[in-house]
């Protein structure tokens, strides 16, 4: 249990709990991911507006997108090799 609680900052030193270090990485990636998608809508739009709706939709675009990569590799993984060699990865086989 007290590994659980450890957090960003080390062993949970009080009653509160805080966010796990996986949390807070992904929340970084995630504000991360939002500026510099507004960043570059901006450079290429020169307008704040049009940059925020561009910088808020692309990620919820970009999650849909990411769920069908992830079934197309996992449809991938399970097809039968047939003697081919993957291009990327162990072999088909093996995994």
């Amino acid at each position: 249990m007290k590994a659980a609680l450890e957090t960003i900052s080390g062993p949970a030193r009080s009653a509160r709990p805080r966010m796990p270090l996986a949390a807070c990485k992904t929340a970084s990636y995630a504000l991360t991911h939002l500026v510099v998608a507004m960043g570059v809508a901006y450079a290429l739009t020169g307008s704040w507006k049009a940059a925020l709706a561009i910088g808020l939709i692309e990620p919820a675009v970009q999650t849909v997108a990411y769920t069908f990569h992830e079934k197309g590799w996992a449809k991938w993984a399970r097809a039968p090799a047939a003697g081919a060699v993957p291009a990327c990865g162990r072999s088909r086989s093996a995994a």
